[in-house]
Order: C-alpha cells, then structure tokens, then sequence
C-alpha cells in the first residue's frame, strides 16, 4: 500500500492555546496510520498564515473567529452552507483535475459548526415530529444553529436575542428555510420550545433567565459553549426531568468528525476521539444525556 504524503493540518485563530482540536484530529491520524500532524496557530489576521496555506504540504485547517468571515479570499470555491452561513469554519486542500492530464492546487470553504448541531437534532427528532425550536443569542453561531434546525426539519424557530434587531436579521436571512420569529431575550416565549440551543457565552446570562424555558416534559437541550463545562443553560436544563443534553465539547466533537471526513474521505473513529478528548480532559464524553 502507498504511504500518504504527509500532510499539515492546523487550527487559525486568535486566543486559541487551549484548543482541544489537535488533541481529537491528532488521534483520528495516528489511528489510521496518517503521517500528518495537526497543530495550532495563532494568528491576528489569516494573512499572517498565508505561507501556511499555500505551501504544497498544507492539508487544511479548522478556522475560528474572527477569521471565518475574511476566509473565504484565500478560497476557489465555497460549499453552499458556508455561504449561506456567511462564514467559513474548514479549509480543504484539494487536487483539481484540469483536463488535460495535469493537476492544479485549489482550496475549497465549508462550515461544520452547523453539522454537528443537525446530527443531535436528527438523532433525538423522528421525522414526523414537528418540534419548536428556540436558538439562544444572534451571532454567527446563532445562525449555525438556525440553518441546522431548519436542515433538520424544524419548521418554527424562534431567535432570542438582547438586541431585537441582531435576531430580526435572522430572520431575514433564513425566512425562505422556516418560519423564524425574533424575540426579545429573556422573556417569556409564546409557546414552549422543544429543541432549544444556547450560542452565547457560558455565563453571559443568569440560571433565572432560562427558567421559563422547559414547560414541555421532555426535549433537546444543546449547549455551543464548552466553558464552563455546565453552563447556566444546562444547569438549568438538568433540573428537568426527561430533557435530554448536549455539551459544547460534544459539538465541538461532532463538527470535527466532519472535518475530518472533508480532509480525508474517511469515516471519523468517533470512539478514538472522544477517547482522546476523556483522556486530556478528565471527563467522560459520552454524547446526550437522558437526565
């Protein structure tokens, strides 16, 4: 069998030392044998990794803010959710045949932040339930959360939002996916969601703010921050009886097994990189939980 060529892979961003990404993409290569390597890079601007990009060995890369939105200038092609996302989250390297017997280099845009949210949702969802959703915040992950529960089948979605105005531009923007109704946050909704999914800082709003949330017996409760790891949303959530959660780790998983599959065309051994992250962390991965 051919030996891969090694390839490099890192994380861009800024703030981002602690990053759990190299430990879950590092154990996905060595498990099957890669030669590649994963690492950080900070950086105040992608121009400052430009050298990292165009050089020959560079595999891709995971992308955090605020460089998603100036990503897509290093990019010959966009997928279709990062463009309706207005943000890129994954650099892919690929090989382009021209035609006529030659190859040339072009890198590809995606966003998983949206596929790890949509992959919980179908699991907890059948397909004729027609639950309510509820999206916690206005910012670009606020709008992975939307597109995902729209992708997932929800057809009412409401975005709470200090600011009305940040959710009203939702709105706009996903109207022709659901219905998606803007709302002032904290309040009180006009009906009880069923899928209901936090995006903004783990402690950017008190326990009281999300009492009034879980009127139904059971639902998803999704969490996008991973610090603290029981967040005030799910502090609250795990009072309820018959609610099922998931953590920011646990979707910070879930986009990277997309990740990898974008990077290399293998299936993600899931088992392996939350293994990883348990081992590094202390803490038990174990995707939702039934409380």
């Amino acid at each position: 069998m051919t030996t891969p060529t090694p390839q490099n892979y890192h994380i861009f961003g800024h703030g981002i030392s602690q990053s759990l990404s190299p430990t879950i993409h590092n154990a996905a290569f060595e498990h099957y044998g890669l030669p590649h390597r994963y690492d950080i890079q900070e950086c105040n601007s992608l121009q400052d990794v430009k050298s990292l990009i165009d050089d020959p060995a560079f595999g891709g890369s995971s992308v955090t803010m605020p460089h998603k939105l100036s990503a897509g200038e290093f990019c010959a092609q966009v997928a279709d959710s990062a463009t309706r996302l207005g943000a890129i989250n994954t650099l892919i390297a690929r090989s382009i045949h021209t035609g006529d017997g030659t190859f040339k280099r072009e890198i590809h845009g995606d966003n998983t932040d949206w596929s790890g949210l949509y992959s919980l949702i179908k699991e907890y969802t059948s397909d004729e339930s027609k639950p309510v959703g509820l999206v916690v915040g206005a910012g670009g992950a606020a709008r992975a959360g939307v597109y995902a529960m729209a992708q997932a089948g929800i057809k009412r979605i409401y975005v709470g939002n200090r600011t009305l105005a940040k959710a009203e531009q939702i709105a706009e923007d996903f109207g022709d996916m659901c219905q998606v109704i803007p709302v002032q946050f904290p309040s009180r909704l006009p009906e009880d969601p069923e899928v209901i999914i936090g995006t903004v800082p783990g402690d950017a709003m008190s326990q009281e703010a999300f009492q009034g949330l879980f009127g139904n017996e059971k639902g998803l409760c999704i969490e996008m921050a991973y610090k603290p790891r029981v967040t005030n949303l799910l502090a609250v959530a795990k009072e309820n009886t018959g609610w099922t959660t998931a953590n920011g780790v646990e979707v910070l998983l879930r986009q990277g097994f997309e990740q990898f599959r974008l990077w290399t065309g293998l299936d993600a051994p899931e088992v392996v990189m939350r293994k990883a992250i348990e081992v590094v962390t202390g803490n038990k991965v174990g995707g939702t939980s039934s409380l």
